[in-house]
């Protein structure tokens, strides 16, 4: 009879013949692009656009048990599929799998037709067109409202230039208030060093390029710590499936529209005007003291683009008399995708909507 140490050096042995193996035939696929990974996979019915904008119903496989909706307003320069990355890392389903009903407000991809875009077109037209299809769609009266990084700014704005939008609760997560906490990808255009017009392309527009590199330039050592984290995990082919989605997503930024560029910098980045409160757009103040339904503030503490003190001043500028915050150690991203979101933020976030939500008929 072989030892037990012999036994457990020959399995060790067989385990390391075996993720070598494992690691090469990852490693010849990763390399060769051939395993491109499937992301947004949450089946979805587009129920209204305008131009580029779409805005999208999740089909509910299991019973939809609470109301109202959920509207999620994504950012105007990622890809909003980061909330649906595969199968077991989605945000979108986790939400579906609660029982809510979820939609989703996709931006699209601005071209040289888009470069007009200003603030107002997103939070004036698109955002009170959408909640009203959800409402009709849903057949409900009101929605919750769930804002993700840019997408959060621009639910606030739009909430608070339209008070009388059918939102009872206000989710924001990872999202800007005080700019001046964004010195890391900010601090350029607020010093004046760099002018607007200086990034623009020949669409009008600011390229994705460009916005990959200010986000790169914030960690600049991270792609190789991914990449030391790949070889170590190269045999693991579920680890292989998330890494893949999440670096396909983090080279997969869309343009920002030109116009809605400038005003951010001019009003948001270098007068800080959400803080001070002296926003003006097509000649109104957007005072976000008229925000009086449920908001909960979802926060990062680990988070490089939005970093707490440019989160945290969001529960002292809305009016609620009902604004929670909930803090995680989790960074940008991990708030909506990877263990810490499935563990915490989403059920978190999940439970404090279904407080003030109602049970649909029969359930």
């Amino acid at each position: 009879m072989p030892s037990l140490a012999a036994s457990d050096l020959r399995e060790r042995v067989e385990r390391d013949v075996r993720r070598a193996l494992l690691r090469g035939r990852n490693g010849l696929r990763y390399a060769a692009g051939t395993s491109r990974a499937k992301v947004g996979q949450t089946p979805k019915d587009v129920v209204w656009r305008r131009h580029k904008a779409e805005l999208w119903r999740y089909r509910n496989e299991a019973e939809v048990r609470f109301t109202p909706p959920v509207v999620v307003v994504h950012s105007l320069v990622s890809r909003s599929y980061v909330l649906d990355l595969h199968p077991g890392n989605s945000a979108i389903a986790f939400l579906l799998g609660q029982g809510l009903d979820v939609f989703l407000l996709d931006w699209g991809v601005a071209d040289e037709a888009d470069s007009g875009n200003t603030l107002e077109t997103y939070v004036d037209e698109y955002l009170p067109a959408a909640i009203a299809t959800a409402c009709e769609a849903a057949g409900t009266e009101e929605v919750t409202l769930l804002g993700y990084c840019f997408g959060g700014v621009l639910a606030l704005i739009g909430l608070a230039r339209h008070p009388e939008l059918p939102v009872r609760n206000l989710v924001l997560m990872a999202t800007p208030v005080d700019f001046a906490g964004m010195s890391g990808v900010t601090a350029l255009a607020r010093e004046g060093r760099l002018d607007p017009d200086d990034v623009l392309d020949d669409t009008g527009n600011v390229p994705p390029e460009a916005v990959e590199g200010a986000f790169r330039l914030l960690k600049p050592t991270a792609e190789a710590a991914q990449y030391a984290n790949l070889w170590q995990n190269l045999w693991n082919d579920a680890y292989i499936e998330g890494y893949q989605a999440m670096a396909q997503w983090t080279r997969d930024h869309v343009p920002f529209a030109g116009a809605a560029f400038r005003q951010t910098v001019e009003h948001l980045v270098r007068g800080n005007e959400l803080v001070t409160g002296d926003l003006v757009l097509s000649g109104r103040r957007v005072d976000l003291g008229v925000i009086t339904c449920p908001v909960l503030n979802v926060m990062a503490e680990k988070d490089h683009i939005v970093p707490l003190p440019a989160a945290e001043p969001l529960i002292r500028l809305v009016g609620s008399d009902e604004a929670d915050e909930l803090r995680l150690r989790a960074g940008h991203v991990g708030l909506v995708a990877g263990r810490s979101a499935a563990k915490v933020t989403l059920p978190g976030i999940a439970d404090w909507i279904k407080a003030d939500s109602e049970p649909t008929e029969g359930t």
